[in-house]
């Protein structure tokens, strides 16, 4: 096996953005059927007639990413047990939240998470904004987005290309210099390695230096995982065939009902009619040993067999996508407690790998925000180790949490701080400090002396 790191260029004769557009078109390809349906295109082929349209895959997708979705918090865990640990901490604490807001990272985050559940990945690229002096993290589009990587290890990613459109005088503000094209809209293509940085507008190569930040600003990473391979697996893959004979199945049966609010009328032995009228009252006037009669398309309880179809289909949508009905809040049987929680276990189960992969990325966004933040502002943050504590998927009862968390502190299993973070406090370690004041207060008065 051969594998050659270096000049873009150096295989290849043609300019990196004609390259560019022969690369991944089965990705690229993949991507836009998924957006389609997930945006109502469901149909294969022209529209020759009536066709319905259910859009359960777009309610699954945005169902389960508010699950994923609930509720993520950054932790710095301190690297030893010294006030000054402690501080250094809380300094990388507070930096990060700090980022989080600049950005809105929690609308951020969503709309990210919808397009990665959608198209089967996700990137982020954390670059540092000059004119405004801070981090900038953004959510580049998939769609213009190819990456290299080793052969032998799929994680190590030595170069991203991102291909996007901007209108000429931004390109120009840029890359900050003029453009020899007049077009009010050109291509760029920016090209990353941890070495260089190249820009190219169109198909001309108008910036190359070294990376400003001696790293990769990007983060990779898949919907879910498939075996062997650097792309991730969208939620729509299972959600297609079966949503495509959902919408056939009621089509269908719109039609039967339809036309039996229209029946059809038959006749027989004669061959002409004329004013021939199915309403309230109608009479027909016919010929001897003729004979007419209406169409009952319900005859025979043949629209139960639709019906039992439709939510055998259903039944099927909701065992491939792991959404139990209970999820969309349809508790028939009043389960509560664990019972609940069982009926619930594959959506657990498919937000838990959902949110393995996802712990990684953000860890990896994360430590590119504090070494950028390092090397603009001055101040240390390694070793750049952040846990996300995430949200509970299914409510919670508080009130039995809390005194679960005050029994193990008086019973000395767990620290204040570690409970403070258990129940969601943003800031333990502000927080710890603050009730350590108040208990020095509480010490320092003196109690009044009665005679």
């Amino acid at each position: 096996m051969t594998m050659t790191i270096g000049n873009p260029q150096a295989l290849h004769s043609d300019p990196l953005p004609q390259q560019l557009a022969q690369r991944d078109s089965e990705r690229l390809r993949r991507y836009q059927q998924h957006l389609d349906f997930y945006q109502g295109r469901q149909w294969p082929g022209a529209a020759r007639q009536r066709r319905l349209t259910f859009n359960y895959a777009k309610v699954v997708i945005d169902k389960v990413t508010s699950y994923l979705m609930g509720g993520t918090q950054i932790r710095v865990p301190p690297t030893e047990e010294t006030p000054e640990g402690h501080r250094r901490s809380q300094a990388a604490e507070e930096a990060l939240r700090r980022v989080w807001e600049e950005n809105d990272l929690e609308q951020l985050d969503f709309e990210t998470e919808l397009d990665t559940a959608i198209l089967g990945d996700g990137c982020y690229k954390v670059t540092w904004d000059a004119e405004e002096g801070r981090v900038r993290v953004t959510a580049p589009d998939l769609q213009g987005l190819f990456a290299w990587w080793r052969e032998d290890d799929p994680s190590r990613v030595w170069r991203v290309a991102t291909r996007y459109r901007l209108e000429r005088e931004a390109a120009e503000d840029m890359v900050g210099q003029s453009l020899p094209i007049r077009a009010t809209e050109v291509a760029v293509t920016e090209v990353w390695t941890a070495r260089e940085l190249q820009v190219w507008v169109e198909e001309s190569l108008v910036v190359e230096r070294p990376n400003p930040y001696g790293f990769l600003p990007f983060v990779l990473f898949p919907n879910l995982r498939a075996p062997k391979e650097f792309w991730g697996v969208s939620d729509l893959v299972g959600l297609v065939e079966p949503g495509r004979e959902l919408n056939r199945a009621f089509t269908q049966l719109s039609s039967i009902l339809e036309l039996s609010g229209n029946p059809i009328a038959v006749l027989e032995n004669i061959e002409e009619s004329h004013d021939i009228a199915v309403q309230p009252g109608a009479v027909w006037e016919l010929p001897e040993h003729a004979r007419a009669y209406l169409v009952d398309l319900l005859q025979g309880g043949g629209i139960r067999l639709h019906v039992d179809y439709i939510d055998l289909l259903y039944r099927t949508i909701h065992d491939l996508t792991e959404t139990p009905r209970s999820s969309f809040g349809d508790n028939s049987r009043s389960l509560s407690g664990v019972a609940l929680e069982m009926e619930l276990h594959p959506l657990l189960q498919k937000v838990r790998r959902k949110r393995l992969i996802r712990t990684a990325a953000y860890r990896r966004r994360n430590e590119l925000i504090l070494r950028l933040l390092e090397q603009k502002t001055g101040v240390s943050y390694a070793p750049y180790r952040t846990q996300l504590v995430w949200g509970p998927v299914l409510p919670q009862d508080r009130s039995r949490l809390v005194a679960d968390e005050v029994a193990s502190v008086q019973a000395g299993l767990r620290s204040r701080r570690g409970a403070m973070s258990a129940l969601g406090i943003e800031t333990p370690e502000a927080e710890f400090e603050r009730w350590l004041a108040e208990e020095r207060q509480r010490s320092s008065v003196v109690p009044p002396t009665h005679p």
